[in-house]
């Protein structure tokens, strides 16, 4: 084995301008490779462009709230497009006690969680999480993007097989494809269709039906009761990702499961503390003690990730902690998310989706949405139009977002500016 020492000299005595020489030919077949992908890119760019699917970042220069500052934008702008539906993710409490946690537990572990990354303030996270939705234990993940990567392929082998709503989430979309399952798509809320596919797996050993509680660009809610029906009908499991409705959607904001009276017939939980429990990042997975500790002994993502930081842990006990003294946020959001639905609807718009916090104004053009986001903007209203690939092709919409955090005179004034710009261009009489 060649020693450092030796090594060392070797690399002395060996020329300068060899080193040159081999940099510059490098150099020159990384220039001509690299030209050649901007070549390549550079067409596909300008189509992204011309078909008005450019998504463009707006800089937000203030912490999250129902007003925010924009970069190159003057005053206050009305926020309408954050998952912030509880309106927590700047609540005094809430930074107070990601302040606390770094000061006490530091910025972060350096570590994934089982060589030294685990502190005690991710075991309690944990242990509030699985109370919360009343199952046995839960896992912390960096996002719940990663919660859907690592749960299928660590659970499912080839003798299983995995049945799943056609317009899931991405994350659970590249989730299914890393298993080894046979894989079923069945049709969106169809429910004939998941019964036929269901009959067609019993060949298989286990059976999971994997469905968004909340769909997120269309603001529908799965049909939870009769999907359980058709699970136990056919002896199989039901799995639910959570994202848009854990802490605000049912009686005590538990999610769907709660809302459609379905909690102990839904096996798995999946969901995330980047959006209403606390708006930071992580994600999570709860349900039976042997599938949480089978993930924490096989799932890629958790195994070989960093822990979350701990102020993003105590951000989000807090969020749990006011949930369970105050439940009242559930009705409120609800009773604003009525209120801008039946306005909209009454001015002329399409809004998609149940009565649920995401109110989709449907436009069908891609550049129609990003021409009404950009003057809405204009008119201090903070909304993005939706287009390919983050919906289909003749599906570009606005996605209005309602926090509990609005006024109802804010909501007024973003109803208002709907429809001034809906007329000019010439969505509504």
């Amino acid at each position: 084995m060649l020693s450092l020492r030796n090594f060392s000299q070797s690399i002395r005595k060996f020329p300068l301008k060899n080193f040159q020489r081999t940099f510059k030919s490098s150099a020159r077949q990384s220039s001509a490779a690299l030209q050649n992908l901007r070549n390549q890119l550079d067409p596909e760019l300008e189509a992204i462009k011309e078909a008005g699917l450019w998504k463009s970042e707006r800089v937000i220069t203030t912490k999250q709230g129902s007003s925010i500052g924009v970069e190159n934008q003057k005053g206050d702008i009305l926020n309408f497009c954050a998952n912030n539906y509880l309106g927590l993710s700047s609540h005094p409490k809430v930074i107070q006690a990601g302040k606390d946690a770094l000061e006490r537990y530091g910025a972060g572990l350096s570590s994934v969680r089982f060589i030294c990354g685990t502190q005690t303030i991710h075991k309690q996270l944990e242990r509030q999480i699985a109370q919360f939705h009343g199952r046995e234990d839960a896992i912390l993940y960096a996002s719940c993007f990663d919660a859907n990567a690592g749960i299928f392929e660590t659970l499912l082998s080839n003798e299983d097989a995995v049945l799943s709503d056609e317009l899931n989430h991405a994350s659970i979309i590249d989730g299914i494809r890393l298993c080894k399952a046979n894989k079923y798509r069945y049709k969106h809320l169809d429910l004939a269709d998941l019964e036929e596919k269901l009959q067609d797996s019993q060949k298989f050993r286990n059976r999971l039906i994997v469905t968004d509680g909340v769909f997120s660009m269309d603001g529908d809610v799965a049909p939870l009761p009769a999907i359980c029906d058709l699970a136990e009908k056919y002896n199989a499991l039901v799995f639910i990702d959570e994202c848009h409705a854990t802490g605000f959607l049912g009686k005590t904001g538990r999610g769907t499961d709660e809302l459609l009276d379905c909690q102990s017939r839904v096996a798995i939980i999946n969901s995330t503390l980047g959006k209403a429990l606390g708006g930071a990042a992580g994600g999570y997975t709860t349900g039976p003690q042997q599938v949480i500790d089978l993930l924490r002994n096989r799932s890629r993502p958790y195994l070989f990730s960093n822990s979350l930081p701990p102020p993003v842990v105590a951000c989000a006990m807090k969020v749990f902690e006011i949930l369970n003294e105050d439940s009242s946020f559930v009705a409120d959001i609800q009773n604003k998310t009525t209120h801008f639905r039946e306005k909209m609807t009454k001015a002329g718009f399409k809004i998609s989706g149940d009565n649920h916090p995401i109110c989709p104004v449907m436009l069908g053009d891609a550049k129609l949405a990003g021409n009404m986001a950009n003057d809405l903007l204009q008119q201090g209203i903070f909304v993005i139009g939706f287009s390919y690939p983050v919906v289909a092709i003749g599906k570009s919409r606005i996605r209005v977002q309602i926090s509990a955090s609005h006024s109802m005179e804010e909501i007024d004034r973003a109803i208002d500016a709907f429809v001034a710009v809906g007329r000019s261009h010439k969505v509504i009489p």
